[in-house]
């Protein structure tokens, strides 16, 4: 469904490309299409008011439906996202539950990120290290 929406929305975005270049310049600073920097002369690929209208209609519905599908591929995009939290442990390996109360086991102090990670991954915690003094 997402890859459908996608090359829907690059074919989107070619043509509004597209239309917006087939515009004649209205004026403006610089060289225009005229080559004098004017804007472009009557002699120009788009001189019939009929279908600068139509341009500028094709444009408008072109970028309602680059709208559109920007808006549905981010929706599809943050569907099947589950939401986390920063809180949240690695593995799902938590401590248990403290009752209000009670004291953790271990004295107070459970075992730290580091050692859980060690523990996932079959190490031994390394035990510190104390300074010897000569």
């Amino acid at each position: 469904m997402q890859t459908v929406v996608i090359i829907i929305h690059l074919l989107i975005v070619l043509s509004l490309v597209g239309t917006v270049l087939l515009q004649r310049s209205e004026g403006g600073i610089g060289m225009g299409a005229g080559g004098g920097g004017g804007g472009g002369g009557p002699g120009g690929f788009m001189t019939g008011r009929g279908q600068a209208s139509a341009l500028t209609r094709a444009t408008a519905i072109l970028a309602a439906a680059f709208f559109a599908t920007s808006l549905t591929l981010a929706i599809l995009a943050g569907y099947d996202r589950q939401p986390t939290s920063v809180f949240d442990v690695p593995g799902g390996v938590t401590a248990p539950p403290v009752q209000p109360g009670e004291e953790a086991p271990g004295g107070g102090a459970g075992p730290g990120i580091l050692e859980q990670l060690q523990q996932q991954q079959g190490d031994e915690p390394a035990s510190p290290q104390v300074p010897q003094s000569r």
